[in-house]
């Protein structure tokens, strides 16, 4: 179904600190908007997204899939709960998270 770990999504209250912390970390970001700041680590993206992941209560790993609707119908049958409906964030790019039985979120991509 995947093809792979995409990236992690660290939801922040205060995005400049978030900056400076990550930026000592990872250097300068590629993106840095205030809705999003993203850096390339290796061919891995790290984000910082104020308000992100709402209701999660921590950073999320997006797995790139062919089509997240699709993998949330077939994670759902599997077991998963929806934590956050399917939509598209912009430039075509669609996410989705669910959880585990044990409630630990798994993030899915189509980007």
């Amino acid at each position: 179904m995947t093809t792979g770990a995409y990236s992690v999504v660290y939801p922040v209250t205060d995005l400049d600190a978030a900056k400076t912390l990550y930026g000592a970390l990872l250097g300068e970001p590629h993106t840095d908007m205030p809705y999003y700041v993203g850096y390339n680590v290796n061919g891995f993206e790290i984000g910082l997204a104020p308000g992100a992941n709402q209701g999660v209560g921590g950073p999320v790993t997006y797995w790139r899939v062919p089509d997240v609707a699709a993998a949330v119908a077939e994670l759902d049958a599997a077991g998963a709960s929806v934590l956050r409906d399917t939509g598209d964030v912009g430039g075509g790019t669609v996410l989705a998270i669910v959880a585990d039985p044990e409630g630990n979120p798994i993030g899915l991509i189509q980007a």
